[in-house]
């Protein structure tokens, strides 16, 4: 869910492969919100979507789903403008095989609305698109790499240090050992004057606020309590697939309202 700079509109999206955008009445008091747009054209679910905030009073959307799409839109009019299909170049990494889940994980926008960051499932790094809003066009640009474990799922762009900040979920993380079982942090720097130079990732000593930010965003595990974490964890995964799998019990009262309840048990007059 996201809003529009100047706070007029409200772009949703779901795991229904549409994006709805809604108009906010001038007197919210005595008006009701009314829907502008859908945006129709993802194949599968919609993960991330974002507003432009420099486009000289044109209405522009951009959006990424499970579909390895990122997809350029008048949010106005609902109209399509363009697309990238991110696996056209994902395929080319050394480290993607042919399996792979390139589902668009997050995406953001620098302040000036020039360039796209992406984050991919099974891409350790960021992939950067250009965006030309006066072309309506969205090209690759290239692959910021990180090391092999790191794989973000959350991105922002920092106006004021010109810096891209990407956060790695412990969720996220399938087969890695347990020390890494953690939320993890990576920040890259972005150069406007030369896009082409290849920013290298800032070392834990480098990122702004030093070292104690990253220890409350990272957190910490003792390796003594290991064995008693994964243990806690083990039982909330089997408590939830209980929960999930058992058939629920109702009383005699309560199967009978359902019963009742029922539309094909009604009797159409």
């Amino acid at each position: 869910m996201k809003f529009s700079p100047d706070g007029r509109f409200i772009a949703t999206a779901d795991r229904d492969f549409k994006i709805r955008v809604t108009s906010f009445p001038k007197n919210p008091i005595k008006g009701a919100p009314e829907i502008q747009s859908f945006c129709l054209g993802h194949t599968e679910f919609v993960s991330s979507i974002a507003f432009t905030s420099h486009s000289g009073g044109s209405s522009f959307l951009l959006s990424g789903g499970g579909d390895s799409s990122v997809r350029l839109w008048d949010y106005i009019t609902g109209c399509l403008l363009d697309t990238y299909e991110v696996k056209d170049k994902v395929g080319e990494q050394p480290n993607e095989t042919e399996d792979s889940n390139l589902a668009i994980a997050d995406l953001c926008l620098t302040n000036d609305d020039s360039l796209v960051a992406v984050a991919i499932q099974s891409l350790n790094g960021i992939m950067l698109l250009a965006c030309d809003l006066v072309a309506k066009k969205l090209s690759f640009l290239k692959v910021i790499t990180t090391e092999k474990s790191y794989i973000p799922t959350s991105l922002a762009y920092s106006s004021s240090a010109d810096l891209l900040w990407t956060v790695m979920g412990a969720s996220n993380m399938p087969n890695q050992a347990t020390s890494q079982l953690l939320t993890r942090v990576r920040i890259i720097p972005r150069s406007q004057k030369d896009l082409s130079a290849d920013p290298a990732v800032l070392e834990d000593s480098e990122v702004p606020h030093g070292e104690k930010l990253l220890l409350a965003l990272q957190g910490s595990l003792d390796a003594s309590k290991q064995e008693e974490v994964l243990a806690a964890v083990l039982a909330a995964l089997r408590v939830s697939m209980h929960k999930m799998l058992v058939k629920k019990n109702y009383s005699e009262e309560r199967r009978e309202q359902r019963k009742r309840g029922r539309n094909d048990k009604k009797i159409k007059k």
